[in-house]
C-alpha cells in the first residue's frame, strides 16, 4: 500500500511537470495562436497525442514528453528522420542480455567519455541533420573526426559531411544510406575528406564537387563493421575510440533525458556515434551523440542502458583508423 501511494504521488509530480512543459512549449512554438485554426487544432491533436505516448514511456527509465518534434505526428516524423538509414544486409532482432557484475568484472575502465578522458576533447560539436536523411553520413564523418583528433593529440576537425553525401558511392544521399558502405567507398576510392569549409552543409543532396586524385585531406586507413555482436565486445571496443552505430530511434521523439531502458526495439532505422559509456551506477548506460541538434536530449546526447541491446545498439558497429 505504502509503495502505490508513492507511486502514485511520483506520477502526479510527473504530470504537472508534463503540463507545465507543455505550456512552455506552446507559448514558444510559433504554430497560430487562434483556438479555431484548423492547423492550430491539428498540431494541439498531435502534442497531446505524443505528450500522452510520453507519460506511457516514463517507467522505462527515461523522461519523456514534449519536444521541438512533438508538433510532428509520427507518421511525419518517421518520413523525415527515420527512413536515412538503408543497411546493406538485413540486421536481426537479438537480444542477448549480459548481467551488471558480469560487465563490471570485464578489464576495462569502468566509465569512459571520450569527450573528457583525454587532456582535450576528441568529440565536435554536435551537429544537425535537419531534414536531409544523412544520419549514415554524419555519423561516420563525425567518428573520422575524432579519431583524427586521437591520432594527432589535437582539436578534431570540423570535416564535410555533405562531401559523404554528395559522393559516396552506393548511397542515396539525403534519402538514405548505410555507415559500412559509406566507411567501405572512404577507404576503397582512399578519397580524402575535405574540410567543412571548403565542402559546406547544404542539408540536401547534390553532384559530387570532388575530384579524389586532385584533392587534399583526411584518408581513413581501414574500418570494420561488427553485426549482431554481444555488448562486451562494443564495450572493449569503446576502449580505442568512439563507434559508429546502428540503431532503433523509433521512441526518441518524445525523449528529454535520462537513461532509456525499455520499449526500444532493434528495428533499426538510425545512425548515430556512441563516445563513452558509465558502469559505476545501477542502471550502466552508453553515451550516444546524436545528430538531432544539441537541443535535443542532453545537450545532442541520448543515455541507453547497456546489457540488454536497448535500441538495438549492438546490431551494427563500426570502427574507423586513419
Amino acid at each position: 500500500m505504502r509503495k502505490q501511494i508513492y507511486l502514485l504521488i511520483l506520477f502526479h509530480f510527473y504530470l504537472y511537470f508534463a503540463f507545465s512543459e507543455q505550456i512552455s512549449f506552446v507559448k514558444e512554438s510559433k504554430v497560430p495562436r487562434n483556438s479555431s485554426s484548423a492547423t492550430y487544432k491539428k498540431w494541439n491533436d498531435i502534442t497531446k497525442d505524443n505528450v500522452g505516448k510520453g507519460k506511457k514511456l516514463f517507467e522505462n527509465g527515461a523522461k519523456m514528453g514534449p519536444t521541438k518534434f512533438s508538433n510532428f505526428s509520427f507518421s511525419e516524423f518517421k518520413e523525415l528522420y527515420l527512413n536515412d538509414l538503408q543497411p546493406s544486409v538485413k540486421l536481426l532482432n537479438h537480444t542477448r542480455v549480459i548481467p551488471v557484475h558480469q560487465l563490471r568484472k570485464l578489464k576495462i575502465l569502468q566509465k569512459l567519455d571520450w569527450r573528457t578522458y583525454l587532456n582535450y576533447s576528441i568529440i565536435s560539436p554536435v551537429k544537425d541533420q535537419k531534414k536531409c536523411g544523412g544520419c549514415w553520413a554524419f555519423s561516420t564523418v563525425e567518428t573520422v573526426e575524432s579519431m583524427v583528433a586521437k591520432t594527432t593529440g589535437s582539436s578534431p576537425p570540423s570535416l564535410s559531411v555533405q562531401q559523404v553525401i554528395d559522393c559516396s558511392s552506393n548511397n542515396e544521399g539525403c534519402q538514405g544510406g548505410d555507415t559500412c558502405t559509406a566507411l567501405k567507398w572512404m577507404v576503397n576510392t582512399k578519397t580524402p575528406l575535405v574540410s567543412d569549409i571548403h565542402y559546406p552543409l547544404t542539408d540536401e543532396s547534390n553532384f559530387c564537387k570532388i575530384e579524389p586524385n586532385k584533392t587534399k585531406g583526411v584518408q581513413v586507413k581501414n574500418y570494420k563493421c561488427y553485426r549482431h555482436v554481444s555488448e562486451d565486445k562494443v564495450l572493449q571496443l569503446l576502449q580505442t575510440g568512439p563507434l559508429v552505430a546502428a540503431v532503433d530511434a523509433t521512441t526518441w521523439y518524445n525523449y528529454q533525458g535520462g537513461i532509456i531502458q525499455y520499449h526500444c526495439d532493434a528495428f533499426i532505422n538510425h545512425a548515430v556515434q556512441i563516445v563513452g559509456y558509465d558502469l559505476t551506477g545501477e542502471v550502466p548506460f552508453y553515451i550516444v551523440r546524436n545528430s538531432w541538434g544539441n537541443d535535443f536530449g542532453h545537450e545532442g546526447y541520448i543515455y541507453i542502458k547497456i546489457g540488454a541491446n536497448v535500441c538495438g545498439i549492438a546490431s551494427e558497429i563500426s570502427t574507423v583508423s586513419v
